[in-house]
């Protein structure tokens, strides 16, 4: 399969990369490196990326950046990099990227636990990800061509030792809980599904 991974760079990206790689062709998207540099914020960016790649059977998205900070502080500005980053980068990945992909493709989007388990500091990433989890519910019925759309959702994860502060009492997602949540979207037959590794 040719699977494109959005986010190569970053510790989850990387990870699957290194694990897709010896089964599958994988095209690294990243904002500051991979094979293709590509902003997720900027549509034309996006169209750019999907024609230089061309027809492809899978898109994997574990890119959104969100802001994080303390409620007070939080502005109009601030919020709109969740708005322009998780949740618009990756609704027009796909809203563009359909006229791209193979018939039973799929996409494979990223949200989180902070959806239904907020967290101090993580408003914007919260009401982000609430709003990717709706849309890919929505593009579900839509998809045409037997393509399929997911979300994986993952609590933090072990990698990211850094954010381990900020979510008292959660066990952490190990790497191989993380990978299967993924493969069971590819690789899998259902659509409109919120994954939990």
């Amino acid at each position: 399969m040719k699977i494109i991974i959005v986010g190569a760079t970053g510790t989850m990206g990387k990870h699957l990369v290194s694990v897709l790689e010896k089964e599958h062709e994988i095209i690294k998207v990243g904002a500051h490196g991979g094979d293709i540099i590509t902003d997720i914020t900027s549509t034309e960016s996006i169209e750019n990326m999907f024609k230089q790649v061309g027809s492809f059977d899978a898109l994997i998205s574990t890119a959104g950046p969100t802001y994080v900070g303390p409620w007070k502080k939080m502005t109009d500005k601030e919020f709109r990099k969740g708005l322009e980053g998780k949740l618009m980068g990756q609704i027009n990945l796909v809203l563009i990227g359909q006229h791209f992909i193979k018939p039973k493709g799929s996409f494979t989007l990223i949200s989180g636990a902070l959806t239904h388990e907020p967290q101090l500091n993580f408003a914007n990433a919260s009401a982000a990800n609430g709003a990717v989890e709706a849309f890919v519910r929505a593009a579900a019925i839509e998809l045409e061509n037997g393509v399929r759309i997911n979300a994986v959702s993952p609590t933090v994860i072990e990698a990211s030792p850094q954010y381990f502060p900020f979510f008292p009492g959660e066990i952490p997602v190990t790497m191989k809980q993380l990978e299967y949540g993924f493969r069971k979207s590819v690789f899998g037959a259902n659509t409109g599904q919120i994954i939990k590794p």
